[in-house]
C-alpha cells in the first residue's frame, strides 16, 4: 500500500467547514505546513488572533478528520496567527524597516536568560530546571519556558500537569513550586510527535512568550534545545536575552559543540553569563571515592579559553536524575544536599550576572537577516 501523501491529508480537510464563513478550511486558505511521515500528520491552521479561543473546536475537528484516514496514527493540528487567514504572506523579516525600535517581547519580564548546549544529552534540562527553583528560593519571581518544541520535557521534570486555561486572549501558565511554567508538552499529549518545519517551530515560540500571560518577573529561563538552529535563532531575533548559560559536559567532544554554541550567540550579540560544567565527576556514596568519568575541568578551561566566567560543577548523580524524573527538583527536595548547595550556587552566579549587566548599558535587539 502506498504511503499516505499531503494530498489525501488536504482532500480530509476539505471536509471541515469554517464554522462562521462560507466555506471549508482548504478553499478559505488557513491550512499551511503540511507535514507527512510514515503515520504521522502535523499541519498548522491559521486564523485572526481574536477568533482563536473559540475555533478550538475547528481544530480538533480538523485533526479527527485526519486521524480518519487509513494509516494514520497521530495527527497534530495548531491555530497560527502569522498572517491573516486567506491573506497574502507577510514579508520576511530581512524588508522590515532597520530602524524601527524594538519591543521588549514579554512585556512585564526583566530579565531573559537562555540555557543552552551545543549538543543533546548534557542535561541541559536539568540544569534549566534547578536554576529556576533556585533563583525563586533565593526570592526572584522567576518563569520557566521549554523551548524545546521537538522534546518538551518541563512538564515531567517539573511536576506540573494538566492544560493551560485561558483567560480573555491570553494563555495562563502552569505553576509548579511557586515558578510560571509553560511548554509544548501542556498542549499535546505527551507520546505526541511534534512534525514541524521551522517557522511552526518559530511560530510557537513567539505565541509562548508573547501569548501567555507571564505577569511580573524578574528572570525568565529558556530551556532551549540543543545545537544551534531555529529556536535559538528565533530567540535571538525576538527576545532582548539578558544572557546565556552554556551547558556542557567535561569530554573534548561535548565542549567543541559547547565552542560553537558560545561562538553563535556571539554572533548575535548575546552575553555569556557563563559555562556549567554538569556531570563533572562521580562521588560514591558508600565510601566517598571520586571518579571522574568524562574527564574533569574542560569546561573550566573552555572558560577560561573564551574569556567567560565558569559557574558551576555539577556532580553526577542518580538522585539527580530520580528526582528530575519524579518532578521534584533536586534543589527543592534535598535542598542541604551539595548536589543542591552546586545547583544554588549556579543560582546566586546567575542572578549577581544579571545584577551587574543591569547596571550597565542596556542592549538593544540584535537585527538578523534571512541568510
Amino acid at each position: 500500500m502506498a504511503g499516505l501523501t499531503k494530498e489525501q491529508v488536504l482532500d480530509a480537510l476539505r471536509k471541515v467547514r469554517h464554522p462562521h464563513r462560507p466555506g471549508d478550511v482548504v478553499s478559505l486558505g488557513m491550512i499551511s505546513g503540511v507535514v507527512v511521515k510514515g503515520g504521522n500528520v502535523g499541519l498548522s491552521i491559521e486564523v485572526d488572533p481574536a477568533e482563536a479561543r473559540a475555533l478550538e473546536p475547528l481544530r480538533r475537528a480538523c485533526e479527527d478528520a485526519v486521524k480518519r484516514l487509513p494509516g494514520v496514527t497521530s495527527a497534530t493540528a495548531v491555530l497560527t496567527a502569522e498572517r491573516a487567514a486567506g491573506s497574502a504572506s507577510a514579508a520576511p523579516a530581512s524588508l522590515a524597516r532597520p530602524e524601527a525600535p524594538a519591543r521588549p517581547a514579554v512585556p512585564g519580564v526583566k530579565a531573559i536568560i537562555a540555557v543552552a548546549s551545543g549538543k543533546g544529552g548534557v542535561g541541559k534540562s536539568t540544569t534549566a530546571v534547578n536554576l529556576a527553583m533556585g533563583l525563586a528560593v533565593l526570592g526572584e519571581r522567576v518563569g520557566l519556558l521549554d523551548a524545546d518544541i521537538y522534546g518538551p520535557s518541563l512538564p515531567r521534570m517539573t511536576g506540573a500537569a494538566g492544560r493551560p486555561s485561558a483567560r480573555g486572549a491570553k494563555l495562563q501558565p502552569m505553576e509548579s513550586y511557586g515558578v510560571k511554567v509553560m511548554s509544548m508538552g501542556f498542549l499535546v499529549e505527551e507520546d505526541t510527535p511534534m512534525i514541524w518545519r521551522g517557522p511552526m517551530v518559530q511560530s510557537a515560540i513567539q505565541q509562548m512568550l508573547a501569548d501567555v500571560d507571564w505577569g511580573e518577573l524578574d528572570v525568565m529561563v529558556v530551556d532551549l534545545p540543543p545545537g544551534t538552529g531555529d529556536a535559538q535563532l528565533t530567540m535571538a531575533q525576538r527576545v532582548p536575552l539578558a544572557g546565556a548559560v552554556i551547558v556542557s559536559t567535561p569530554q573534548d567532544i561535548a565542549l567543541l559543540d559547547a565552542r560553537k554554541a558560545i561562538n553563535m550567540f556571539r554572533k548575535v550579540d548575546v552575553p555569556i553569563l557563563g559555562i556549567v560544567e554538569n556531570m563533572s565527576y562521580y562521588c560514591c556514596p558508600k565510601c566517598g571515592h571520586r571518579a571522574e568519568i568524562f574527564a574533569h575541568g574542560g569546561a573550566r578551561r573552555c572558560a577560561e579559553r573564551f574569556g567567560v566566567d565558569f559557574l558551576a560543577e555539577i556532580p553526577l548523580d542518580p538522585e539527580i536524575r530520580e528526582l528530575s524524573d519524579a518532578g521534584r527538583p533536586i534543589v527543592l527536595a534535598r535542598p542541604d544536599s551539595p548536589q543542591a548547595q552546586a545547583y544554588l550556587g549556579l543560582a546566586a552566579s546567575v542572578r549577581d550576572k544579571l545584577a551587574e549587566l543591569a547596571g550597565g548599558k542596556v542592549r538593544r535587539f540584535p537585527r538578523i537577516l534571512w541568510l
